[in-house]
């Protein structure tokens, strides 16, 4: 009897321990209900000026408040009210309490300008073995030469990492999974970009999915308040189940709310916003507006504004990332001439507008009732 009762004792003291049920995936109706209680959602995706990646945004050696407070008001005063921010494990394993402690005093200088981050976790572009501590400087003429994956190649193929990067997706969430002045949580930027620029990444897709699975549930035990989504960006048809790739059709049926990304002409971007209607939930464009690739303020804003799709230009104030470079830079690095027309960024670094037009665009637009493109003024700026 005796060995009986301490059974159930254990048992019992077992279940206590047990956590939560994760909550589920939002239906259609509560994403619906939460989009409905925001703006139009208008930013970018955030790096300040001074930081070439997510590791020298965050570190404490490198961490600059006064710089992100100017730029987040630059922001403000073009009407923007949310920006995508990379956030990276290392920074964890590094320094949890610190990052954490940074995390909120970003936060605190988004509030005071009206604005609410979208935090991305993961991420699979560029850099495939990221390294902490001092960045090396941008190389010249390149566009984003020192971004880095998250988590990096090593620690994929490591299953030992495991509860390292599960403690960091649910220690970050968990952190701030009740704040009001987050907006939501993106899991991993295009876990299915094979960074073809570096060697040696063979078999990384199924590691990055199976990754990604774990990380939807490691995130929902958390307990958000707010939604969880991974972009598509790759593919041309996401219209029905049929047509996806198996890493499409995880971040579809698995998010909270849907999100892609665009680079293209307006024709096709208002394409792949029709076919993601199908999936009756709220749509986030976490990434366009590529200048010479035919994606532009003035092409795809006011189609995201019409459809009530959110909308987040890549890059901000032009910086350390120089993504005012374009892609091809890569391969012919632009260090005796400028590129004819800037790639990304709204601003320069001395927070004059590369195009006056582009931030007017954004600011009427973004001062219009949801759903309403005003008319072009006459005489507006070229």
């Amino acid at each position: 009897m005796k060995a009986l009762a301490a059974c159930l004792l254990a048992s019992a003291t077992a279940l206590i321990a047990m956590p939560a049920e994760a909550r589920p995936q939002w239906t259609p109706a509560q994403a619906k209900a939460w989009y409905a209680k925001q703006p139009w959602l208008v930013g970018a995706n955030y790096t300040p000026a001074n930081a070439i990646n997510q590791l020298e945004m965050w570190q404490a050696e490198t961490w600059d408040p006064k710089r992100i407070d100017y730029e987040l008001g630059l922001a403000e005063g073009i009407g923007m009210n949310t920006m995508r921010v990379f956030l990276h494990d290392l920074l964890w394993q590094q320094d949890p309490e610190g990052f954490k402690k940074r995390i909120d005093e970003f936060l605190t200088i988004a509030a005071r300008h009206k604005i609410k981050p979208l935090f991305v976790l993961f991420d699979s572009c560029w850099d495939p073995v990221p390294v902490p501590g001092p960045q090396h400087p941008p190389i010249p003429g390149v566009h984003n030469s020192g971004w880095v994956q998250g988590p990096g190649l090593p620690a994929l193929r490591d299953p030992s990492q495991e509860p390292r990067l599960k403690a960091y997706v649910q220690g970050v969430i968990g952190a701030f999974a009740q704040d009001a002045r987050v907006l939501g949580w993106d899991l991993w930027n295009e876990p299915d970009n094979g960074a073809d620029q570096y060697k040696g990444q063979d078999g990384k897709e199924p590691l990055v999915r199976a990754l990604l699975a774990k990380a939807y549930d490691w995130a929902r035990d958390a307990d958000p308040t707010q939604p969880l989504t991974s972009g598509v960006w790759q593919h041309d048809d996401w219209s029905s189940d049929a047509k996806l790739t198996p890493m499409e059709r995880l971040q579809l049926t698995q998010s909270d709310v849907i999100s892609f990304h665009d680079y293209n002409w307006p024709e096709t971007f208002q394409g792949r916003v029709n076919q993601l209607k199908v999936y009756d939930r709220p749509i986030l464009c976490t990434e366009y507006m590529a200048r010479g690739n035919g994606s532009t303020f003035d092409g795809s804003l006011p189609i995201g504004k019409r459809e009530n799709v959110a909308m987040f230009n890549w890059g901000f104030v032009d910086g350390e990332t120089q993504t005012r470079l374009p892609w091809d830079s890569w391969k012919k690095p632009y260090t005796q001439d400028e590129p004819t027309i800037w790639f990304h960024e709204v601003f320069r670094n001395d927070g004059t507008p590369y195009r006056q037009a582009e931030v007017d665009l954004i600011r009427s637009l973004a001062d219009a009732p949801k759903g309403v493109v005003p008319a072009a003024r006459k005489g507006a700026a070229k």
